[in-house]
């Protein structure tokens, strides 16, 4: 490892709003009160154009807004007919959202383990477990994007027409990903984004999105995030109040024609943090190990990253983290705690061990400052850091 010595190194946050709304601020002010003008809240006309406008991003003919990531996987599934009777096979290593709306329709989760480099569900793990007796009851997989890279979309499609199953995009953390140049949220029978304030393509507050290529699911998807309804005040299901706000709206579509230009900031960021760390000798071998150092993130070659997170692999990882914060110097764990692990779903019957991926995984993984903004000097600052640590 190198030898580096920082005696006051800048604090360097793990994400900073205010850049972005500083250059913003005139047009999300104009959007807004564009609403105000409208008096139209609720399902106005700025939702209809920001769906149109997302559709388009994500070339998929349909888009709901709802009002966050974790209705819109709800809505995704439940319009997909997902429901009582049904198992939903997923992955371990994902915020606690992805297996709470499995539960929300009435279905049951299957847990399977994760690709050791890109943290993604495993499709040899999906497929071992639609062999076993457990398997007759899956209706759809629900793989995850997880930190802006697509799953292994080949693999799943091709486990979707071996047992015709429903395949949902968990895009939570995606926007603007891409698998062999096709969108997220154009991959599957529907896919689910969040909105949430640290995301790519960010409201100001909570805000999520369905994108389908069925017809069918779109307009469930509309029905259900009205209580159910059609026709006002006839209820012809049990739905749910998840419609998006106007003004939520009109700031994201002010924000998504910056989108592309953010994204590629986010690859470039990426690319110099891996210059940095080689340059630095912080590096192990093996894309698996931290035995002999740090594992940078890994890109598969299909796939088009937009870095929602820059995470390493680390050894020592929580004396890093308190090393880091000690010097204000941002950073995060996604996530500490695999699913199977939680205490809420501990009725699953899960144990420890029966994922070790997954729990390799939590113990080692570390969220780096990741955002459009970043400056060169701040990533110097982070990686030298990390390099005094170590030395």
């Amino acid at each position: 490892m190198a030898d580096v010595t920082i005696r006051k190194p800048q604090p360097v946050p793990m994400l900073d709003f205010s850049r972005q709304f500083a250059v913003l601020r005139q047009e999300i002010f104009d959007s807004i009160e564009a609403v105000c003008t409208s008096q139209h809240f609720i399902l106005g006309p700025q939702v209809t154009s920001f769906e149109h406008a997302a559709a388009t991003a994500c070339a998929a003919p349909h888009a709901i807004g709802c009002a966050s990531g974790t209705d819109a996987i709800w809505l995704a599934l439940a319009a997909a007919n997902v429901g009582p009777g049904d198992a939903v096979i997923t992955t371990p290593f994902s915020f606690f959202a992805t297996v709470s709306a499995i539960l929300r329709c009435g279905a049951t989760p299957l847990l399977a383990d994760i690709d050791p480099a890109t943290f993604n569900l495993s499709a040899p793990a999906v497929a071992k477990l639609l062999d076993s007796p457990v398997g007759r009851n899956v209706k759809a997989i629900l793989p995850v994007h997880l930190y802006g890279q697509c799953a292994d979309w080949d693999a799943f499609t091709a486990l979707k027409q071996n047992h015709k199953l429903l395949l949902i995009e968990d895009a939570a953390q995606a926007f603007g990903a891409t698998w062999n140049g096709v969108p997220a949220g154009a991959l599957g029978d529907a896919a689910a984004f969040s909105f949430y304030p640290t995301k790519n393509l960010s409201a100001m507050g909570d805000a999520g999105l369905v994108t389908t290529t069925s017809a069918a699911i779109d307009d469930h998807a509309r029905v259900l995030r009205a209580h159910g309804m059609r026709r006002r005040y006839y209820h012809e299901e049990i739905g749910w109040n998840s419609r998006l706000d106007s003004i939520q709206a009109a700031v994201l579509e002010v924000k998504l024609r910056y989108l592309p230009k953010w994204n590629q900031q986010r690859r470039d960021h990426a690319a110099r943090y891996d210059q940095l760390f080689h340059k630095a000798n912080l590096t192990a071998d093996s894309t698996a190990s931290t035995d002999k150092g740090i594992v940078l993130p890994i890109t598969d070659p299909r796939a088009g990253h937009v870095f929602h997170q820059y995470v390493i692999r680390t050894p020592r990882r929580d004396e890093l983290r308190q090393y880091l914060t000690d010097r204000k110097i941002g950073s995060e764990i996604y996530y500490p705690v695999p699913l199977h692990l939680q205490t809420s779903l501990s009725y699953l019957s899960y144990k420890q061990g029966d994922f070790p991926i997954s729990e390799a995984a939590a113990d080692e993984v570390l969220a780096l400052p990741m955002y459009p903004e970043l400056r060169e000097d701040e990533q110097q600052t982070v990686v030298d850091t990390i390099a005094s640590f170590y030395q």
